[in-house]
């Protein structure tokens, strides 16, 4: 009897905790997985380095080889949304995803997806329509999972295994969003204004 051979796929993560239980998805489904760091939204530099030891704590826990990007990108991130703040979200997921997908095709993977689909906070349709572009650009076939199910679970694992998990999104902005409790009210009742 001849075996399948697995499927190789780049996960492009985000931190360490939100890539437990799609990697648990990943695998069940047969999956080759190799993970990929590349975050360059990540503010400030401290949050930035915590966050990658937390991935290498999964790493070694779960047997996930990581193609690590160490490289402190936030000069040119800022650059990239300077005068676009309201749309800095967009301009992020484009640039993982974009550089995820180039990865996936020097890496010669047959797919790739990232763990932005395991957050409740994240805008998850527009993650999905910007991969699903690349990979009709690039060629290299995006999958999409609603990894959300899982939150609750991935969230309690992570705090069983004792990895950090961060109180904000990543960026300069999502920062002051979670600590400027002014910010948040005004935040607030501009979307509840425009529903």
């Amino acid at each position: 009897m001849m075996k399948m051979k697995k499927s190789k796929i780049l996960l492009h993560i985000c931190c360490g905790p939100c890539a437990l239980y799609p990697l648990k998805v990943l695998y069940k489904e047969g999956f080759e997985v190799t993970g990929y760091f590349f975050n360059p939204n990540i503010h400030p530099y401290q949050e930035f380095r915590r966050r990658i030891r937390a991935l290498r704590q999964v790493a070694e826990i779960k047997n996930l080889p990581v193609i690590y990007d160490t490289e402190y990108g936030l000069r040119n991130f800022l650059r990239a949304i300077t005068y676009r703040e309201d749309k800095r979200c967009e301009i992020c997921y484009l640039i993982r995803l974009e550089q995820t997908v180039k990865k996936a095709l020097e890496e010669k993977a047959e797919a790739f997806t990232t763990t932005l689909l395991y957050s409740r906070y994240q805008a998850h349709s527009l993650i999905k329509d910007i991969a699903e572009d690349l990979a009709f650009r690039y060629k290299v076939p995006f999958l999409y999972k609603d990894f959300r199910i899982g939150w609750e679970e991935g969230q309690e694992e992570a705090k069983i295994l004792d990895i950090y998990r961060q109180p904000y999104c990543g960026c300069i902005f999502s920062e002051e969003e979670r600590y400027n409790k002014k910010l948040r009210r005004r935040l607030r009742r501009a979307k509840n204004e425009s529903l």
